[in-house]
């Protein structure tokens, strides 16, 4: 049998500026996070430049003289793809193009690309090719060139790969077309929320920018086997698993796509659907990687993008996850700093009884204490009294006479639906 031949890999050169008010730390740190993801894509990183200059040029974003050497240092280093660390303009993207003579690729692409190749599910992929169409559709004016390259690799790949080369109506009428699926997709999981609420179950959602160890927490705390890896935007389809407290309550938890600084807009809007999940928990865990650098920017890009979704409503929970990984000195700092959150190693299973007990602390805070009566022959009773067993914490249970008195702490949302219409 015939082995198929490895891809050749990427040769990339990335290019960011300071400008602004942006200091050099910054946008060093950015460049870094564009290396990987650029490796995510596929990609490995051969030049790096970085321009001094208060705003973007609006034709070639670095400025004549400077996009001239870039194509230069293009050449002499071999590199098949420039990656740009912002979202170009059309027109930016056509005037580099012409000026580099290599395929151009801007931080938006290259975060589109990751996720065309991490999408399994035909809802993870349909949201994928939503957003893409979306980029491109008004990159088609002049754009020729861009469209004659689209033979493969970083910012090509994708489920609506060989819809890429078609005009602006046929774009549309696939938009609206794909839309109406996600469409579908939104209705089918409102559905699914709507039955966990009649059941009573609660939801808590995983949140963090990504790679901060969200699925390693997932799996530990759910006993499961999702996918987790030291790379970028591993989980994309999102996983709802049970777990069952130490008090025998029961609840959902949900890990989500991890978000990222400058998390494009259209892939926000495409994945809605998904996000809605998070606006709809009873608790969101935001788990943050206490060991990275800057740390700060990425609890901040986090809360852009749950302010986007409507979830900043929610009760949340902080975890500083990886606290193996820093001091006993920082890790002291940060517990003085944000006494309510939690350090633990989700790798390790360091502190997850802590972050168990809090969870079901914040979910039970709602409780009410009741005392309830029951007729164990008549089924609508039976249900009410295994609903009970099944999400309260049951401290009495005496029969007498025939009749079953439960005391019992209720959350107060189930109190209705296990008391008996006797009175």
């Amino acid at each position: 049998m015939t082995k198929r031949p490895t891809p050749k890999q990427e040769r990339a050169a990335l290019v960011g500026i300071i400008g602004g008010r942006a200091r050099r730390l910054d946008a060093e740190r950015s460049l870094e996070e564009l290396a990987g993801l650029a490796e995510a894509a596929g990609a490995t990183v051969v030049l790096r430049v970085l321009q001094e200059r208060p705003r973007p040029d609006p034709s070639t974003f670095l400025g004549a003289g400077k996009i001239v050497t870039l194509g230069a240092s293009c050449a002499e280093t071999d590199t098949d793809v420039v990656i740009f660390d912002s979202e170009l303009t059309p027109a930016q993207l056509k005037h580099i193009e012409a000026a580099v003579d290599r395929k151009i690729v801007d931080r938006t692409q290259l975060i589109l690309d990751i996720f065309a190749r991490r999408a399994r599910t035909r809802e993870g992929k349909l949201q994928v090719e939503l957003a893409q169409l979306k980029y491109l559709l008004p990159r088609l004016a002049g754009s020729g060139g861009a469209l004659s390259r689209l033979g493969g690799g970083i910012g090509t790949r994708g489920p609506g790969e060989t819809k890429l080369e078609t005009d602006r109506r046929r774009i549309r009428t696939r938009i609206h077309a794909v839309s109406d699926d996600i469409e579908q997709v939104r209705q089918r999981r409102a559905q699914l929320r709507e039955r966990r609420h009649k059941a009573s179950v609660p939801t808590v959602a995983l949140v963090g920018y990504t790679n901060a160890g969200k699925t390693t927490l997932f799996n530990v705390l759910t006993r499961s086997a999702a996918e987790a890896s030291n790379a970028l935007f591993v989980t994309l389809d999102p996983l709802v698993r049970q777990v069952r407290l130490p008090d025998n309550r029961e609840l959902l938890v949900s890990d989500t796509v991890g978000f990222i600084d400058r998390l494009p807009h259209a892939l926000v809007a495409a994945f809605r659907a998904t996000l809605e999940e998070v606006a709809d928990a009873d608790l969101v865990l935001h788990v943050i990687d206490a060991s990275a650098p800057d740390r700060d920017r990425r609890v901040g890009a986090v809360h852009q993008v749950l302010r986007e979704v409507g979830a900043t409503d929610v009760p949340a929970l902080d975890v500083y996850n990886k606290c193996d990984a820093i001091t006993a000195d920082e890790r002291r700092r940060l517990q003085e700093q944000y006494p309510e959150a939690l350090c633990i190693s989700a790798l390790r299973s360091e502190g997850l009884d802590e972050v168990i007990e809090t969870i079901a602390s914040r979910l039970a805070l709602d409780v009410r204490r009741v005392t309830l009566t029951f007729n164990p022959d008549e089924p609508a009773d039976r249900e009410r009294i295994a609903r009970v067993y099944r999400h309260g914490r049951v401290i009495e249970h005496e029969t007498r006479d025939g009749r079953v008195s439960i005391v019992a702490d209720i959350p107060r949302r189930l109190v209705s639906r296990v008391e008996t219409q006797e009175r």
